[in-house]
């Protein structure tokens, strides 16, 4: 199933696509697609229905981010080796954790906003895991039943305040804006292996990054079954999973960041398109 939400902030409402790409309101079936939704009884509920008997969305205002009401907002960093090496940092042996705040998160269109005076903003596509079921000290060997969907990461980063504002990752990660997801929630019996799907971004049509998911140093197994040693999952958390080569950091002789008035567009095979507006506070 392809499941996401649409409407203005603070009024969104779950919907789903049908095979013919038309989107479907679910609003007289679930109040909204976030925790409660994710249970596997709630899934199976909504697999079963007659999706041709839903209400038809025309024109939506507005996609919106494809789960609401986030927990966590996980991320694994330099999980990529190219990606690694474009930016200095040695290959990790372990996975690299930080966090996003969910205040970052924003809807697959909204527009990129570039925090007051910043100049090193960045993109980052990535594919993100969509909890399903609250873990644990997951076991790698079951760490996919502990999924309830994929769904496109834009990780967008500001990178002075990441590298050279003192303390963590965070201060450059957690912007408002900075964590656009969806357009949809791909439910796992659409995805027969996560770690074959093509992920790439544009940046006013000029393709930067293309890589598969089958590059990662640590898998999405690796990675539940990592993270959960740490702090318990529950439905809806949502773990990003790092981004492959081609940011504009790395880019040779000089690196190249966002400015106003930039388009970004990025898409995961199977998993929808995102495209975003630069535009300054």
């Amino acid at each position: 199933m392809r499941l996401l939400r649409y409407g203005l902030k603070g009024h969104e409402k779950p919907a789903i696509l049908d095979d013919k790409d038309q989107l479907r309101d679910l609003s007289a079936v679930i109040a909204d697609i976030d925790a409660q939704t994710l249970a596997d009884n709630v899934l199976t509920k909504i697999s079963q229905l007659d999706i041709d008997t839903l209400p038809i969305i025309n024109h939506p205002q507005r996609i919106a981010p494809c789960v609401g009401k986030v927990g966590k907002f996980i991320c694994i960093g330099l999980n990529y080796i190219d990606h690694a090496k474009e930016t200095g940092a040695p290959i990790p042996k372990e996975p690299v954790i930080f966090n996003k705040w969910i205040s970052a998160i924003s809807g697959p269109n909204d527009n990129i906003v570039l925090p007051r005076g910043s100049t090193h903003t960045d993109w980052e596509v990535e594919l993100g895991i969509i909890i399903g079921k609250e873990g644990k000290y997951i076991q790698e060997q079951e760490a996919l039943t502990y999924v309830a969907g994929y769904c496109v990461v834009n990780d967008v980063s500001e990178r002075d305040y990441q590298q050279n504002r003192g303390g963590t990752w965070d201060k450059g990660k957690g912007c408002d804006s900075f964590g656009p997801i969806g357009p949809w929630l791909v439910t796992t019996d659409e995805i027969s292996d996560p770690q074959n799907l093509e992920l790439w971004l544009e940046v006013d049509g000029k393709r930067y990054q293309h890589s598969n998911t089958s590059n990662m140093i640590f898998n999405v197994k690796q990675i539940i079954s990592y993270v959960s040693q740490f702090m318990s999952l529950q439905p809806g958390d949502i773990i990003s999973t790092g981004t492959p080569p081609g940011v504009g950091l790395g880019i040779k002789p000089e690196p190249v960041f966002l400015k106003a008035g930039q388009k970004v567009r990025l898409g995961i095979e199977k998993l929808g398109i995102q495209e975003q507006l630069v535009v300054s506070e």
